[in-house]
This record gives C-alpha cells, structure tokens and sequence, in this order.
C-alpha cells in the first residue's frame, strides 16, 4: 500500500471533530410570564439537549440571573420579570462553564465530582478540569436596582392578585397598593424578598 492510499484511509478512520456549537442542537428557551414570576416552560427539553441534569441547570439559571425559583416536572419558574433573551444569556453561560471543554471547543463531556470539587471531563480530548465559577465579587460590586427605605419613582404596567399596582424596575417587582395601571408614582420600598419589592405610595 502506497503512502498517500495509507494517508487517505487513515484519514478516514479520524472523527469528525466540528466546532461545540454545530455539535449542539439546544433548542430557545421558551419564557412564560405568570403573574410575579417567569416560567422556562422548556427546561426539560435544554437540559436533555446538554445531556445535563435539569435540577442542575436551574440552579445554575437562578446564580445567573440572581434570582429565587421553584423547580418540577421539567419545569421552572423564576422570582421576577424574565425575557427568553435573559434565560438564553443564562443558558449560554451554563455551557460555556459545564459543557464545553476549554481545550478542544467539544460538548463532548460529563460532569464528575472529586471529593467536593465539581469536574468537567472531555471524552473527545481528556481534558479534566474544575468548575467552580466565581460570580459574586462582580454582582456584589454592582449597586442593586431596588433598596428597602429608598423612594423610587415607578411606572405602574400591571396588576398583582390582591388589586396592587405592579411596576418592574430591574430584576424586581414592585407591588404598591393604591396605585392603578397607567400612573407613574413615588414608591417607597418597605420590604424586599428576593426579587419581590413591597412599597407604599410616598
């Protein structure tokens, strides 16, 4: 056998190494506003395209997004006003830290714990490394959208259950009693849990 007939079937018997993303096929994130909360009414589905665990990607969707949730039935739903736009950001941070591999560009990968450290192992190349994202010096830095005792003025586009006027400003969700939909009022913050403002009209 000559070398360029060697040359071709060797090349032949290589993979077909694509870049990570033609090799992923992840479909949108679908967003579903319920009254103070957002739903990814797709969760399931990403998770099952990442070949990662749905309860793990939400967790991670909720540090990206610096919000509380509830996770069920493949679904999710987020504390706060979300756009598919926000969860498809949150989504493309999740692969980048614990789908692809920093080495060759593949999702060709599989998380594994050593010890208490979370590892990401390549199959297409070996690489092994950890992933431990550090996000908080930057979000703690960042001066919050909404602080208790402060007055803001809102622009109220909703009503909440109880008849309260919503307004959003940031990630938060400003319920002010007495307020309707259309007025733009002076809300001073009472209370705040989680991305949920609770105010009174100043």
């Amino acid at each position: 056998m000559d070398y360029e007939a060697s040359l071709d079937r060797a090349m032949d018997s290589v993979p077909d190494l694509d870049t990570g993303d033609s090799r992923l096929d992840v479909p949108d994130a679908e967003a579903q506003k319920d009254g103070a909360f957002t739903r990814l009414v797709n969760l399931g589905r990403v998770a099952d395209a990442l070949s990662r665990e749905p309860e793990h990607l939400h967790r991670v969707i909720q540090r990206e997004l610096g919000t509380n949730g509830q996770f069920g039935d493949d679904r999710a739903r987020y504390n706060g006003s979300f756009s598919s736009d926000d969860f498809g950001t949150a989504i493309d941070g999740y692969i980048e830290e614990f789908v692809t591999c920093s080495e060759c560009g593949l999702p060709d990968t599989r998380l594994e714990m050593e010890g208490r450290t979370r590892m990401l192992r390549c199959e297409a190349c070996g690489a092994f490394r950890p992933v431990a994202k550090n996000t908080g010096s930057q979000q703690s830095s960042q001066q919050p959208d909404v602080e208790e005792g402060r007055t803001y003025e809102v622009k109220i586009t909703g009503t909440g259950r109880k008849g309260d006027g919503v307004a959003e400003k940031g990630k938060y969700t400003i319920f002010v009693p007495g307020a309707q939909e259309g007025d733009v009022v002076d809300a001073y913050i009472e209370n705040i849990s989680g991305t949920l403002a609770f105010a009174r009209l100043a």
